[in-house]
């Protein structure tokens, strides 16, 4: 049986989080593997995350000690979502339920879920939602993986393939000077729809993007409206990390000296509450 949206955040002991992406941090049970479980320490402190950064890993095996997830989810980023709260791995069909999704991930198009995404694809073209030949430009995958991960960051025994981060735009501005400074410094892609082409966008080649995500997204994870989503691609996550932690000390200097010029101002802006 498929999981109602809602219980995509609702764990399966002990008091129930928040039904949101949005709501309080839920704890990571297990050992972290190091070192990521300390950059999930530290991207948790840096960007006040009250979400766990989840881990995507791309796997070519069944991972050993890892649940199994029996599918049924009416979305990839459904996925996601349940990734913020416990691991767990989904073979590669377990994903073509979302036909939008599965072709995002790279599983080309056949069968029944073929007929699907092009029945999908023509709905959105005759509501406006995606010009014709629109999907064509959408990010994917040149080939899917046989298996997927998913996990709060540190809690896998595999390094993650891109993690994700659903953030409020003070923590996303961070993530993007992080990003664009230092000796990588990189441009910073910003997709729309769908939300879960961030993942391929990553996996082409960009460092760190940024996905504003889609209504679709919004719908099965239930992030909330004040979020966006922040990746980064596996590989560059430690060098990622340690330049936030100069942009993220750098800004407070900064930010002391515009409060200090601010409240010496004889006609400074303060919003009437």
């Amino acid at each position: 049986m498929a999981e109602r949206p809602g219980a995509a955040f609702r764990g399966r002991a002990g008091p129930a989080p928040k039904p949101c992406i949005g709501g309080r941090l839920p704890a990571v049970e297990g050992s972290m593997a190091d070192p990521w479980g300390a950059i999930a320490t530290q991207l948790t402190r840096d960007l006040e995350l009250d979400i766990a950064p989840v881990q995507i890993s791309y796997l070519s095996e069944a991972p050993r000690g890892v649940a199994e997830h029996p599918g049924g989810v009416p979305s990839v980023c459904t996925f996601f979502a349940l990734g913020t709260e416990r691991p767990f791995f989904a073979a590669l069909p377990k994903h073509e339920d979302c036909e939008i999704g599965a072709f995002v991930l790279g599983i080309p198009p056949s069968g029944d879920y073929g007929r699907r995404l092009m029945e999908t694809l023509g709905v959105m073209q005759r509501e406006g939602y995606l010009a014709p030949g629109e999907e064509a430009k959408v990010p994917h995958n040149a080939e899917a993986p046989k298996f997927v991960a998913y996990g709060p960051l540190g809690s896998l025994p595999m390094p993650p393939t891109v993690v994700l981060m659903f953030a409020r735009p003070p923590a996303a501005m961070l993530a993007v000077e992080a990003a664009q400074s230092g000796p990588d410094a990189a441009p910073v892609p910003m997709n729309g729809r769908p939300m879960c082409a961030i993942v391929p966008t990553l996996n082409g080649g960009a460092p760190v993007a940024m996905s504003l995500g889609c209504i679709g997204s919004r719908v099965y994870t239930e992030m909330g409206r004040d979020r966006m989503v922040v990746g980064v691609r596996g590989d560059r996550l430690e060098a990622f990390a340690r330049q936030l932690g100069r942009i993220v000390h750098a800004n407070a200097t900064v930010r002391a000296m515009d409060e200090d010029r601010k409240a010496h101002a004889p006609h400074a802006f303060h919003r009437a509450t």
